[in-house]
């Protein structure tokens, strides 16, 4: 998967700063051990499953082996913390920016941070700020978990009548590398000063 990715990402500057994990229990959690560590603005960690998803508020996000983009990025933007409120909408609409790009259909954005598509989940954003004793931010992680080649019979069974896949929304396989692309490249080409517009963009 690293490799397919970076192929596509030639020349990019976060390029060299992808990690891939076959599996880990939560790609936010690891992201913030690397951030605390000095990990530089651009560090994205991509796993092939999770363990421990985490959604808001504590909530799972289930994370099977194969079937999903499960990924977090490191920002390290200068600004206070009252100024980056507006984060998760900002990631909200560049998910959906990159799922049209890499599937051809937008999802819609269930307050605050669910990406649905025909009423049904498609995938979770879950931002975490670390802010320092001045109130500026030290750094950002933005996660993001997006259901991509499930079948409804792969869901649990509770999940079946309120889950999707882009598989299923689309009528068609598309293939994680690209999913994956176009979400590392809306991801760095975010620009949160834009607040209004962004905003705008989110209702």
């Amino acid at each position: 998967m690293l490799a397919e990715i970076q192929k596509h990402l030639t020349g990019h500057p976060w390029q060299d700063n992808i990690i891939w994990l076959d599996t880990i229990d939560s790609t936010n959690t690891y992201a913030k051990t690397l951030a605390q560590s000095g990990a530089p603005h651009g560090t994205c960690v991509l796993a092939g499953t999770q363990s421990g998803g985490r959604g808001r508020m504590g909530r799972s996000f289930s994370s099977p082996a194969g079937m999903g983009i499960y990924l977090s990025v490191i920002l390290r933007p200068n600004c206070k913390a009252e100024d980056l409120m507006h984060l998760t909408c900002c990631a909200g609409v560049a998910m959906c920016d990159a799922v049209e790009k890499a599937a051809g259909i937008r999802p819609q954005i269930k307050w605050i941070n669910d990406l649905v598509v025909n009423q049904r989940k498609l995938g979770g954003i879950l931002t975490e700020l670390s802010v320092n004793n001045a109130g500026f931010v030290d750094f950002a992680v933005i996660g993001v978990g997006i259901n991509c080649t499930q079948q409804p019979s792969d869901f649990a069974e509770e999940l079946q009548t309120i889950a999707t896949s882009l598989s299923i929304a689309a009528g068609t396989q598309i293939a994680p590398v690209q999913l994956a692309k176009e979400m590392f490249l809306s991801l760095s080409e975010m620009d949160i000063t834009q607040k209004e517009s962004i905003l705008q963009k989110y209702k």
